[in-house]
């Protein structure tokens, strides 16, 4: 793909996102249910945290674009790197965690992640552009750009870490306010819920693989842009 090309897509992606999370961290405080919101407020919720993980590497994938295009190469080589990084390691595995484990909860029952009070607050486009076109992007991105991934240790030490990091934050969270996150972890014993966060890193690592897997298959071992 052209890089003019690139830089538009990336562009209207990077407004795009912003525009999503600019809509949901501006909910009205007086239309929100009681059971949602307070303390941590949006930041709390993964699939928030992912509209600003997206909005940020889709920025990044802009400002490489833009380097290049205007001829600065080793500016924009280390810029590349960055855009590299944020995708293999968190933009890809991330959406597509957001986006599979939301909608499995939420067919089996909605008020474990997502109560039926939070439709008088979140019309259904934003409900879909957070939790469904995550993952297309995601696929996109894929298809239109290679992507040079780390050192599989490297990666997966970094993914772990942001894992953990936010596991600490919903615990943090528990211990200050006697609430869940998500009500689903109510359900667990402590045992419980660390084999559900064990399992759920165990598939965000499997997600990682996969999208490794699929930017080998589609673009081969050596094929990255400069």
């Amino acid at each position: 793909m052209e890089i003019s090309t690139l830089a538009t897509y990336h562009c209207l992606a990077f407004a795009w996102y912003f525009f999503v999370a600019y809509s949901i961290t501006h909910v009205k405080a007086e239309e929100r249910p009681s059971e949602v919101f307070l303390y941590g407020g949006q930041w709390k919720y993964l699939t928030v945290l992912n509209l600003v993980l997206q909005a940020v590497f889709y920025g990044v994938s802009f400002l490489a674009d833009a380097l290049r295009l205007i001829k600065k190469l080793r500016c924009a080589k280390c810029i590349i790197s960055s855009r590299d990084l944020l995708f293999s390691v968190l933009a890809f595995p991330v959406s597509t965690f957001v986006c599979i484990s939301f909608w499995t909860l939420y067919t089996y029952n909605r008020e474990l992640v997502y109560p039926k009070s939070l439709d008088g607050v979140i019309p259904l486009w934003l409900n879909h552009a957070m939790h469904t076109a995550v993952l297309p992007f995601a696929v996109l991105e894929i298809l239109v750009l290679p992507h040079r991934y780390p050192e599989k240790k490297k990666g997966l030490i970094l993914l772990g870490f942001v894992a953990f990091l936010y596991i600490s934050w919903v615990l943090w969270i528990y211990s200050v306010t006697g609430e869940w996150v998500y009500p689903l972890f109510a359900l667990f014993s402590p045992v419980g819920l660390a084999a559900f966060f064990a399992g759920s890193l165990a598939v965000i690592i499997s997600f990682y693989n996969f999208g490794e897997f699929l930017n080998r298959m589609i673009w081969g071992e050596s094929k990255f842009c400069l």
